[in-house]
């Protein structure tokens, strides 16, 4: 049985626990008051601005110490790393890496082609983390 679990999906390699500093998004300053100012970050460069001179009780302020650890960064929850793939040749890359990256079809790739690369990872024993996205059920033939 677990022969069969083994050959279905590659397990990722041991890595050191994913520590996130900060879960909540950095909010741009008075988003939250006016509808024009969107919640993207800027940095406030005002003069006067209360919150680039770091008055109490404003929100923080982003800076290089919230950077996640170099070993676990853009890596995801599972212990992958994404990799984009818009053809079925460029799974080859992923062959020996397969392990540690896992294939993401690219938005633009259409339902046939993305059915060719799926059947290819399942070869060649990578995981696809969207491989059920566009595609429509076979019940009617």
């Amino acid at each position: 049985r677990s022969l069969c679990a083994a050959a279905m999906a590659p397990v990722p390699l041991p890595h050191k626990k994913i520590v996130k500093k900060k879960t909540n998004k950095f909010k741009r300053h008075q988003s939250d008051e006016f509808v024009k100012v969107k919640e993207s970050w800027r940095k406030p460069r005002g003069i006067d601005s209360r919150q680039r001179r770091r008055f109490k009780g404003l929100t923080l302020l982003v800076n290089v110490g919230y950077g996640s650890d170099k070993k676990t960064r853009h890596m995801l929850p599972g212990g992958f790393y994404k990799f984009t793939v818009s053809t079925v040749k460029e799974l080859d890359v992923l062959l020996m890496q397969n392990r540690r990256y896992a294939a993401e079809i690219a938005h633009n790739v259409s339902a046939r082609k993305r059915k060719e690369i799926v059947e290819r990872a399942a070869q060649l024993n990578i995981k696809v983390l969207n491989g059920g996205a566009k595609l429509k059920s076979e019940e009617n033939e």
